[in-house]
């Protein structure tokens, strides 16, 4: 077990360095000369010269990717262009947000999803069956702002029951903080509701097709035994698969979510920061949610030895 596990640590190195050298290269592959966008139309030479100086083009390529790695393995990101701020600062002032959003919606996601893929595979054919997989089709296939505006309209504008954009922090109590992120998270959470638990129908209803499900049956056990014991445990594997691959999608989705609800997390930092060309923020928040991406699917290869023990080795 533990070679295993070295040897998926070791092999996510070389993805890291990708990434890090890919991040990097967007200032250098962007059309144009980036010190003569961020200038302006009405910029003199000198003023271009001293943002090309700021942003390190007048150094070489390999040069700079040392200095700029080295700065963000001590978890300095370099200057905001636009704000001037470290952009370290900027991240921490914006993380919660995005963190929380992904936290309630994953919460919600799974909540909601397994038992209802389970439910949809034991009632297989039935009405019930065909309700929860109509949801499913329906998650999949309307855009989440569209159903991030008919909540908003439906539970803050009409009915009033929860606010209709805005963030508040854990610190001011748990239940605003909550509130503030109900209609965000249950919007986010939709279409990974629909594909959880269409996987989780899909292998339950492999599993209980198994030898060892009817000879459990065949002892006594109880239906609620077989599936959530012996059927759900043997369906793990691809559920588990399927939920780490929506903590990694829910990234990108939260900054349509975001500039939705306007809440001030990273992927509405993000999409200012486009709009404004600020490069140093671009690049750390792209680099950081390529990090996250890695550390997920690596923490998923590492789950399958607890939950499959043949794969240990």
């Amino acid at each position: 077990m533990g070679s295993y596990i070295f040897r998926r640590i070791l092999a996510t190195i070389p993805v890291v360095l990708f990434v890090m050298l890919f991040v990097f290269s967007l200032l250098y592959i962007t059309p144009g000369d980036p010190a003569a966008i961020l200038a302006g139309d009405q910029a003199t030479q000198a003023e271009i010269e001293a943002i090309r100086i700021d942003l390190g083009l007048d150094r070489s390529f390999p040069v700079r990717f040392v200095e700029w790695s080295s700065g963000v393995l001590r978890g300095d990101f370099g200057v905001s262009i636009f704000t001037r701020l470290p952009v370290s600062t900027m991240i921490q002032q914006r993380v919660e947000p995005t963190l929380s959003l992904m936290v309630v919606t994953m919460v919600i996601a799974i909540t909601i999803a397994v038992p209802l893929g389970v439910l949809a595979a034991w009632k297989h054919g039935s009405l019930i069956d065909r309700a929860i997989m109509l949801f499913a089709v329906l998650g999949f296939s309307v855009p989440v702002f569209v159903i991030g505006y008919v909540l908003a309209w439906t539970f803050a504008l009409q009915l009033g029951w929860l606010p209709v954009q805005g963030y508040t922090p854990f610190s001011e109590g748990p239940w605003p903080w909550l509130r503030s992120l109900l209609l965000p998270s249950f919007t986010l959470a939709t279409f990974y509701i629909a594909i959880i638990a269409r996987i989780t129908r899909a292998t339950m209803l492999e599993i209980l097709q198994q030898d060892y499900i009817r000879t459990a049956r065949g002892k006594g056990a109880s239906e609620q035994a077989v599936l959530f014991v012996h059927a759900l445990r043997n369906a793990s594997v691809p559920i588990v698969t399927v939920i780490g691959i929506g903590i990694t999608l829910v990234i990108s989705g939260a900054v349509v979510i975001e500039s939705v609800f306007a809440l001030p997390g990273l992927g509405r930092l993000i999409v200012d920061s486009i709009l404004r060309r600020d490069y140093p923020v671009i690049q750390a928040v792209i680099l950081i949610f390529s990090f996250v991406y890695v550390i997920i699917n690596l923490l998923i290869d590492l789950s399958y030895t607890v939950i499959d023990p043949r794969i240990r080795y």
